[in-house]
């Protein structure tokens, strides 16, 4: 398997291809134009492919010195438990050394596989979703 990365690069990038890697990886319906803005406004991205087909995704929101979150990362199916979601998590942590903090938020029942990078749960995590019935029946949060 040879792998072809690419690195912030918005221009060019399937959409469409990206939103269908998010809907089978699982990580829900993101639709192309939404990804089309929250990877443009990411400080780190990557990419991945496996000859043409798009295999893998991830990005970082970063202010530059304080806070980034790691997030949307996303593996193909085929390519999951291949070491290439370790992969792309260890180059978007990489890109965001220096800041005070690196936060995230799991798929619940993943949580080990994001302390084996250092991650830990915070005690004081909130947050406001635009869905929370469906952010707490996906287990996010508690009602």
């Amino acid at each position: 398997m040879t792998l072809r990365w690419i690195y912030n690069a918005t221009i060019g990038l399937d959409w469409d291809a990206l939103s269908t890697l998010y809907r089978i990886a699982p990580l829900g319906d993101k639709q192309p134009e939404g990804l089309r803005t929250v990877f443009g406004n990411s400080r780190y991205s990557c990419v991945v492919y496996d000859g043409e087909q798009l295999v893998g995704a991830g990005r970082v929101l970063a202010d530059g010195l304080d806070c980034a979150y790691v997030c949307d990362v996303a593996v193909h199916p085929e390519h999951q438990r291949t070491g290439l979601g370790r992969a792309i998590v260890d180059y978007l942590v990489d890109q965001s050394r220096g800041h005070k903090k690196i936060i995230l938020y799991a798929v619940p029942g993943k949580e080990p596989f994001y302390r084996r990078f250092g991650f830990r749960r915070m005690k004081t995590a909130m947050a406001i979703f635009a869905h929370p019935d469906e952010a707490a029946a996906r287990g996010y949060i508690e009602d």
